[in-house]
């Protein structure tokens, strides 16, 4: 099984999109509203020049955003002139796929796991203590297309929540969070095959999911679930004063 890399990287968009773009030159610039690197990071088509990154930080400061840029698969020349301006590398990040089908022939455990849309006020509860905040969430709310919350219970206990969505066949799991002392106990397997059923429900013929190459517990899971690393990204940043 193999996709295009730079399929996933317009399905990671969809799935997760910024509050608004600006095309300057080869640079696309994204209003990232306040929700994390991954909607407010530039990126380059084809090549750019020193003016062109000139502008381009000048823009994401117009909007109130550190210089940032994603680095995909494919950029090395771009890599390279950041690394010289003063950026650093930032989380790189794994992303993982794996056919639907490999999922759905498990039956989930009855009042377990849960797809809901709107978020419950639980579910926000449990992800603002992961770190995921009302700027993330309000990222999940500007999805177009198929989506849904997902929720876990352990123990009779409001234990994870997460969200996927779907663009272009494949459903992408984002945000996914279990509480610290439900850890180690399946839940954010069973929340995987939770998204995965759900997907097929939606005609998506694979799952994908991204994972910061230093989350070690979670490459850990995605591994032993059957998921192949499709590819990678990285982010440079601009080490200012």
């Amino acid at each position: 099984m193999t996709r295009d890399i730079h399929a996933l990287y317009a399905v990671t968009e969809a799935t997760w999109p910024p509050a608004a773009t600006e095309t300057l030159g080869p640079v696309t610039i994204r209003d990232g509203a306040g929700g994390g690197k991954r909607v407010s990071a530039a990126t380059v088509a084809g090549t750019a020049t020193p003016v062109d990154l000139d502008r381009a930080e000048a823009a994401m400061h117009a909007l109130g955003q550190a210089p940032l840029f994603q680095i995909r698969e494919g950029d090395g020349v771009l890599d390279a002139m950041l690394d010289v301006r003063g950026y650093r590398v930032v989380d790189p990040v794994n992303l993982y796929l794996s056919p639907v089908e490999a999922f759905t022939g498990e039956r989930l455990p009855r009042v377990t796991t849960f797809t809901v849309w709107e978020p419950l006020e639980i579910m926000r509860d449990i992800w603002a203590e992961g770190g995921i905040g009302p700027a993330r969430v309000a990222v999940m709310a500007r999805v177009e297309g198929p989506k849904t919350g997902l929720f876990g219970r352990l123990k009779d206990q409001p234990a994870a929540a997460g969200f996927v969505a779907v663009h272009d066949g494949i459903a992408m799991i984002h945000a996914l969070e279990v509480r610290p002392r439900h850890r180690r106990a399946g839940l954010g397997r069973l929340m995987m095959l939770q998204a995965a059923h759900w997907a097929a429900g939606q005609g998506a013929r694979h799952l994908a999911v991204i994972c910061t190459q230093a989350n070690d517990a979670a490459n850990g899971l995605y591994s032993a679930m059957g998921f192949s690393c499709a590819g990678t990204y990285h982010y440079r940043q601009k080490e200012e004063p």
